[in-house]
């Protein structure tokens, strides 16, 4: 079965940056299954999945615009220090949980002076090509409630 809308698949994934430094993988772990066609996996990824088969293992570079999208300026903020803990010691690439407009969203320091915090609210991944390493380990039929929900169910149903 190849994978198509309304349809199970399960993959192993190695994610590296462009230098090649592993950023994220699946391998030792179970193979992570999405539902194709809802947007689970990144358009890109999944733009390369359509019409595979199990037991194919390719390659692919997702371009930043179809991965985590650009690296957005608008998303950098410089805050007053005051508003981080007095009793920590802020340092770059430090990352802390802020309310954005749609909820919780994780910031990134870029910089730090003795007045401001230069925040980066953009994803950590945005602006970069991904390079994925991917091995299709099974392809089934989404059941009718899996497509109703609009993602994978675990053996016996769910629990939401």
């Amino acid at each position: 079965m190849q994978i198509a809308e309304r349809t199970v698949a399960s993959f192993h994934y190695t994610l590296t940056s462009p230098e090649g430094q592993v950023i994220d993988s699946s391998r030792g772990r179970e193979p992570l299954p999405y539902l194709h066609g809802v947007g689970q996996i990144v358009p890109g990824l999944e733009k390369a999945m359509a019409g595979r088969v199990a037991g194919d293992s390719f390659q692919v570079v997702v371009p930043a615009a179809e991965g985590y999208g650009e690296s957005n300026p608008e998303m950098m903020q410089a805050v007053p220090r005051a508003a981080f803990p007095q009793d920590v010691e802020i340092q770059p690439g430090m990352q802390f949980e802020a309310n954005g407009p749609m909820g919780p969203i994780t910031v990134v320091v870029k910089s730090v002076d003795a007045d401001t915090v230069t925040i980066d609210a953009n994803h950590p991944l945005a602006g970069m090509p991904l390079h994925f390493d991917i091995e299709i380990v099974e392809v089934r039929e989404a059941s009718v409630e899996e497509v109703l929900h609009g993602h994978v169910h675990g053996a016996g149903g769910h629990d939401h």
